[in-house]
This record gives C-alpha cells, sequence and structure tokens, in this order.
C-alpha cells in the first residue's frame, strides 16, 4: 500500500467564516464590498468587525464601485509557495479604491511595461478553485 501524501496548503485561497461570509458571496456573483463605520463614516478594506480609526462597532457592509487606481506593485519573479509558482510573474500590487481604502491586491491582463501609479483599474475576480470555489478580487486596467 502506497502512503497518502498530505495534501499541501493552498495560500491563495480565502477561508470565510460567518463574519466574512457576506463578503465571499458577493465577490461570488462580481461585487466588491466594504465596510463603512456609522460613527466616523470612513470606509475600509480588508473586513473587519470594527472600525480601525474611531474603533466604533457601528460598521455595515457596502458594495464598492469597482474602481481603483494603482498606488504601487512588485513583479514577483519566483515564489515557491504552491501555486504561486505556477503563477510567475506576476504583479503583487496595492491599489487605493475610489471610496478611500487601499487594498493588496493582483493585477491581471496588463503588459508590466504599461503599469504606472495612478493607473485606472477595475475590480475582477479570479474563480476560486478551492472547496469553496470562492472568487478573489483582482484588478485589470480600466477601459477608455
Amino acid at each position: 500500500m502506497t502512503p497518502r501524501r498530505a495534501a499541501l496548503p493552498r495560500f491563495d485561497l480565502p477561508e470565510p467564516d460567518a463574519f466574512t461570509r457576506p463578503y465571499w458571496d458577493a465577490a461570488a456573483e462580481g461585487h466588491l464590498l466594504l465596510r463603512r463605520c456609522g460613527g466616523c463614516g470612513r470606509a475600509h478594506h480588508y473586513p473587519r468587525e470594527f472600525c480601525p480609526y474611531c474603533w466604533s462597532e457601528d460598521v455595515g457592509w457596502q458594495r464598492a464601485s469597482g474602481e481603483a487606481t494603482l498606488y504601487t506593485w512588485s513583479v514577483v519573479h519566483r515564489n515557491d509557495l504552491p501555486p504561486f509558482g505556477s503563477r510567475v510573474p506576476y504583479v503583487a500590487a496595492v491599489v487605493d479604491l475610489a471610496e478611500g481604502p487601499r487594498m493588496m491586491t493582483e493585477i491581471v491582463e496588463c503588459a508590466h511595461a504599461d503599469l504606472r501609479i495612478g493607473r485606472r483599474l477595475t475590480v475582477t475576480f479570479r474563480e476560486g478553485r478551492g472547496d469553496g470555489g470562492e472568487a478573489v478580487p483582482v484588478f485589470r486596467p480600466a477601459a477608455g
């Protein structure tokens, strides 16, 4: 009998819980959600149960426009963690969402030479390949 090898952990797939389930359900429908504070009015991302600015627990979900601008990026040429090694080179980035928060993400469908700080982007979603099949938000150049 051949011993079973344990499956390698996936570092690119989310592990939704009861709190983040609305975020991942919206992503599966092609929508990016943010959290907005009812106390100070500021939006934030990643989703938290409290406002990181004023510590209020009066926060709720808001659909984002999906528009962003490129703040910074790095072209990753080597990553030994599965499945990233099969994706190299890829663009790890930070974008400024139209609603204010910054978000870590990946830029897709864009030649590396065409990356520029301030470039207009729009959200798209990479379909997950895990048990839950969650869609992961990534960004591509905006039309126009």
